[in-house]
């Protein structure tokens, strides 16, 4: 198997795992409400219960001359802005956005709050980072009322720039390499200055996301440039200590290699032999650049917004001293494992040694794989799913969690619902149990639509929630109605059981994968 196809393969399987689970609700017609921002004012729509405010733009569109730069202040508007619906997802390729996006004009970001407009004290703030491997997602696709009623605090999903567009390195462009990530810093900005109005407490901002959403987390915990921009941090399924060898999880990359692949796009789009290659690349039609970007995105380090490698930043404890609630889900990697297999790669004790060789390329290390995860005849799919997780997220997590917890307060988490509700149509080849993002339907409801839960389910969905926002409101997840969550252990989120386990990391072979460098 070739790394062009491995890659394809890749890409393949993160679209099956992550296309279905978005799809938008049919709209509703609810009523009115007008906010005034710095801006203007913005109209958005009371539910009940809560308020939504949407496409708020928080910077000037990245167009034209702005195409590749940092994130510019937005110009006041005329009248009253509609906010009762969203804007545009960034450009990306069809996905989790039905069709794709080609529309630059994307730095947009959704508020939900509850519909008290004048509470007694301002609520806590959590803004929310989606993921999809920095080249797909949308801050719209995740409907927050649950999380802002059932836990009395203000949600903000945030828009940002993706793939090539996002994280284009080139020599002469300051920036190179970060402008996703300078979004997310100008989003955090305007909650600092614009959240009062709608009775958020802007010092009190809690940064969370889920898989490149949650690295995008580590990554600003790294970033000189996002001090004071938030007082606590969720990082789900987005370990710190990712690596480009692991590339199941999202990681970042030196500049040099970041330049590399924007030198590699410039060739195939026509512009690498002009004079003036931005201007040229400035000039190719969104279309062109999404069809050429390379499907593996990261951000690059040797910055100036990123100056370290995350991982080494938090190794080394320079990194935003804040509370970090941190976990990863029981069966990250079956998903991706599924994926591969239905895409035409059986998991057998003989092709095994193939697989292993084709999709973890650590030199020398594929033997010792296998030898660490036997395949037997029935279980081929699951181990290979077990390998991809724990190599590239439930040991990274646990690398992560000790070495933040060395220097500020962390709560690990494993969620271990293996009853989850799918996120994708169709049957796969084995049962998927808790895989990447499953934990995502308890928090919100993805495209609008609630996921169909038990009753245990929506017990757990509720206590997880309240776990989430009393972290955001306090820096500490306990309280009164919910099972104690110690400190130094991880506490496991299953329907039938909420209780902390000292076994994680045995189960997932960390010393194994932590004598693989």
């Amino acid at each position: 198997m070739t790394m062009h196809r491995v890659l394809t393969t890749l890409g393949c399987a993160l679209t099956a795992v992550l296309a279905t689970a978005w799809s938008a609700a049919p709209p509703t017609q609810p009523a009115l409400t007008t906010v005034r921002i710095h801006g203007g004012l913005v109209r958005g729509a009371a539910h009940d219960g809560y308020r939504t405010f949407e496409g708020i733009p928080y910077a000037a569109p990245p167009v034209g001359r702005l195409r590749w730069a940092p994130p510019h202040p937005v110009a006041p508007w005329p009248g009253v802005r509609d906010a009762a619906r969203p804007a545009s997802a960034c450009p990306q390729p069809a996905g989790e956005v039905p069709g794709g996006s080609t529309d630059e004009d994307c730095l947009h970001l959704n508020v939900t709050t509850p519909d008290d407009a004048g509470p007694a004290r301002p609520r806590p703030v959590i803004v929310w980072l989606h993921g999809g491997g920095f080249t797909t997602g949308a801050g719209s696709s995740y409907d927050a009322h649950r999380m802002a009623t059932r836990g009395d605090v203000v949600v903000v999903t945030v828009d940002y720039r993706l793939g090539a567009l996002g994280f284009l390195a080139h020599s002469g462009l300051p920036g190179s390499g970060t402008f996703g990530l300078a979004d997310q810093q100008a989003a955090l900005r305007w909650v600092r200055t614009e959240i009062g109005a709608f009775g958020g407490d802007a010092h009190n901002v809690t940064l969370a996301g889920e898989s490149a959403g949650g690295y995008s987390v580590c990554a600003q915990l790294a970033s000189p440039a996002a001090a004071g921009l938030f007082d606590r941090a969720i990082i789900e399924s987005g370990p710190c200590t990712g690596r480009p060898d692991r590339p199941f999880a999202p990681s970042s990359v030196p500049l040099s290699t970041a330049r590399a692949t924007g030198a590699h796009l410039a060739a195939k789009v026509g512009c690498g032999g002009v004079h003036d290659v931005l201007s040229c690349l400035r000039r190719v039609t969104v279309p062109r650049l999404l069809a050429a970007q390379d499907t593996d995105q990261q951000p690059a380090y040797a910055t100036p917004l990123l100056p370290t490698d995350p991982a080494a930043a938090i190794t080394a404890g320079r990194f935003h001293h804040v509370p970090v609630l941190i976990g990863n889900n029981h069966d990250e990697g079956n998903g991706w494992a599924a994926g591969i297999i239905q895409a035409g790669n059986p998991v057998t004790p003989d092709t095994w040694p193939d697989v292993v060789s084709a999709f973890f390329p650590f030199p020398g290390q594929a033997e010792a794989i296998v030898r660490e995860y036997p395949v037997h005849p029935t279980d081929g799919g699951p181990v290979f799913g077990a390998v991809i997780g724990d190599a590239n997220f439930a040991c990274p997590t646990a690398r992560t969690d000790a070495l933040l917890a060395a220097q500020v307060p962390t709560w690990r988490y494993e969620f271990a619902d293996e009853h989850a509700p799918p996120l994708t149509s169709g049957t796969p080849p084995f049962p998927l149990g808790a895989p990447h993002a499953s934990e995502l339907p308890y928090l919100f409801d993805l495209g609008g639509r609630p996921r169909d839960l038990t009753a245990a389910q929506h017990r757990l969905a509720d206590t997880m929630i309240d776990y989430w926002t009393r972290f955001a409101r306090t820096a500490d997840p306990n309280g009164p109605s919910s099972p104690h969550w110690p400190r130094r252990t991880v506490l496991s989120l299953a329907p039938d059981h909420i209780a902390p386990t000292h076994t994680a990391e045995p189960r997932h072979h960390c010393a194994f994968w932590n004598t693989r460098g």
